[in-house]
């Protein structure tokens, strides 16, 4: 059954956010169990050659949704596995950090962004430059806070899952959520950077890179990421419109699906749902009710990345939608983009 969606207002809101300059171009879909229904472009690729559209098949440094495409739906097929259990104690299966602060901490609490680890902080002011630094570095460090004792996003919550991965799993993070979820959902532009030559070519440029006085384009944006050779739990990856689309496709509906990538329909039912109690803000696992709805009535949930990329969910409504902008290219300021992503999601799931 076609979804009924107002696709004029829609194109018309992001083209007046290209108008704007809220970002050089955008890229839209809208979706359900069954497929996509609606898409989209806006703007360009890069200001610089005006003659260049945004394209559907453009490529994106998605940003923080790495931590959904890569470590959430890799943590779920370990969960999946019966080699992991979320309210485990990480002393109890992670012989490396027994004598570690982050002894006591669960992966529900990581997920949750409820577990007291630090917030943000520069990795290379803290820890230096080498990956083997890092991780000891931030597997070591001091809680600030008991853990379930409040709610604070925290980056370094995704980086410590990304590690469990790797320690769980005995593979790289890359080649993990490589093997168990991307290849076998056919998420074929789906990676890690730095990107080839031909995927950079049609990557959307980000932020300048201070070193070189040029935009990024197929490198990730995100420092840590870059630290750490391009791979991390916090950042990195890069994909396209239509593998984000087969991968929320997927979380409406796994069983249309010939090859599971590990895992199901139970994994979603438990991460989209609050997990936080009454604490504020509200938190699925790495999933969050989309602002300005009541996550007890409407069940959109969303994730964001800080290059101008979303993707929403809604299991009631058997809905999902995309946006990927690279409105980091103009600025960090995220207001008007804000606004946009707001009326998007309106606009997607009314």
């Amino acid at each position: 059954m076609a979804l009924h969606l107002d696709t004029d207002r829609i194109h018309q809101l992001l083209d007046d956010g290209f108008r704007d300059e809220v970002y050089p171009g955008a890229v839209w879909a809208i979706g359900d169990s069954h497929g996509t229904h609606a898409s989209g472009t806006a703007g360009v690729l890069d200001p610089s050659q005006p003659d260049e559209p945004m394209r559907h098949d453009t490529v994106f440094d998605v940003a923080s949704l790495t931590k959904i495409l890569a470590v959430w739906s890799s943590i779920g097929t370990l969960v999946e596995d019966g080699k992991l259990q979320l309210d485990a104690e990480l002393e109890d299966f992670w012989p490396e950090v027994r004598s570690y602060p982050l002894a006591p901490v669960t992966a529900r609490h990581l997920l949750t962004h409820t577990a007291g680890v630090p917030l943000r902080a520069n990795l290379k002011n803290l820890y230096g430059t080498d990956p083997q630094d890092v991780r000891d570095g931030v597997l070591h460090e001091a809680l600030h806070r008991r853990p379930g004792e409040a709610v604070e996003y925290t980056d370094r919550a995704a980086l410590i899952l990304g590690y469990l991965t790797e320690h769980l799993s005995g593979q790289h993070l890359d080649a993990y959520a490589t093997n168990r979820v991307w290849a076998p959902l056919g998420m074929s532009q789906t990676r890690f950077g730095p990107l080839p030559t031909e995927a950079a070519l049609r990557c959307a440029p980000t932020e300048v890179d201070g070193s070189t006085g040029t935009h990024l384009r197929g490198t990730a944006h995100d420092f840590s990421a870059r630290l750490l050779g391009g791979v991390c739990g916090i950042a990195g990856a890069f994909s396209v419109l239509d593998d984000l689309a087969v991968f929320l496709r997927y979380m409406l509906d796994p069983a249309h699906t010939t090859e599971s990538p590990g895992f199901g329909a139970d994994w979603v039912k438990e991460s989209l749902q609050i997990h936080t109690k009454a604490m504020t803000p509200p938190r699925g696992l790495f999933w969050h009710p989309a602002p300005g709805t009541a996550h007890e009535t409407e069940d959109i949930w969303v994730h964001y990345g800080f290059t101008g990329t979303g993707m929403w969910i809604s299991p009631s409504k058997n809905r999902w939608a995309v946006l990927l902008t690279n409105k980091l290219y103009y600025t960090r300021d995220r207001g008007p983009l804000t606004l946009i992503r707001d009326r998007f999601r309106s606009l997607a799931f009314s």
